[in-house]
């Protein structure tokens, strides 16, 4: 039960490489730019958690590799744009975890009741999570850009319980969701022709969704061609939600690695 909400999520955006590049064509028109970022987080997971409507709140800390041993498929993908001073961002993360449990042959009951043999038991858990941005670039220069951003991030979990005893098995599902309005703001600096660094933040919650939320992202990137680059860093993301009986009051936090691809 305890791994039912930690999952591993790895996750990267690369820095808008474009970022302090003309804005225009040589004839004059608008410029626009596109990237797309699939990432990896190396997330480990603590906090407070009620899976179901009906369950206790369980206290969760598990490391990276904790939670690697729980996961069974994840997916993760950042799309960037910008037209001019416009900019959009598109992030979503999909995870699917197992936490499988069980136990030994359990002590003999007296005659004439029946013996129970062991009992197993797993908790599926599957998370989908979007944050929608969009926004201005406030600041605009070679070396450096500054854009205010404001959206929404989605959540949705989806928990089954199922236990197996004397050739028997019961399941039991439930899900819930909510959404955060975020208002934040992203950071990008060149330091040289190929290495640069950015930092992109944002809170919300507001007690609309969860009572708060917030996330900070920072890494640096290489430029290895026109059309690709890396990155390395670090990201915080917390969040924490309590409605109707279900608890989601949890951080995670790890280093982060992406390959960003420019159109």
């Amino acid at each position: 039960m305890l791994a039912a909400f930690a999952f591993v999520s790895m996750e990267a955006r690369a820095a808008d490489v474009l970022a302090g590049s003309a804005d225009t064509t040589a004839d004059g028109e608008k410029n626009w730019a596109l990237q797309v970022t699939p990432y990896l987080w190396a997330a480990g997971i603590n906090g407070d958690i009620s899976p179901f409507r009906r369950a206790p709140t369980i206290g969760v800390d598990k490391s990276f590799s904790d939670v690697m041993n729980d996961l069974n498929i994840g997916g993760f993908i950042n799309v960037w744009g910008r037209y001019d001073r416009f900019v959009f961002s598109a992030d979503a993360m999909y995870v699917d975890t197992a936490d499988e449990k069980a136990t030994g042959p359990l002590p003999p009951l007296p005659p004439p009741l029946p013996q129970v043999p062991s009992i197993s038991g797993s908790v599926d858990t599957k998370e989908f999570t979007s944050t929608l941005q969009a926004g201005y670039r406030v600041y605009d220069s070679p070396a450096f850009t500054l854009d205010a951003l404001g959206g929404v991030r989605f959540w949705h979990i989806s928990n089954r319980v199922t236990v197996q005893a004397a050739g028997l098995s019961g399941s039991y599902k439930e899900s819930f969701g909510w959404a955060d309005p975020v208002v934040g703001a992203r950071a990008f600096l060149r330091m040289t022709d190929k290495l640069s660094a950015q930092v992109q933040a944002d809170v919300g919650g507001f007690n609309v969704g969860s009572k708060t939320t917030w996330q900070v992202l920072a890494t640096a990137n290489y430029i290895i061609n026109d059309h690709l680059s890396v990155s390395g860093g670090y990201k915080v993301l917390s969040v924490d939600y309590e409605s109707g009986g279900h608890v989601f009051d949890t951080r995670l936090s790890g280093p982060v690695l992406g390959v960003t691809w420019r159109f």
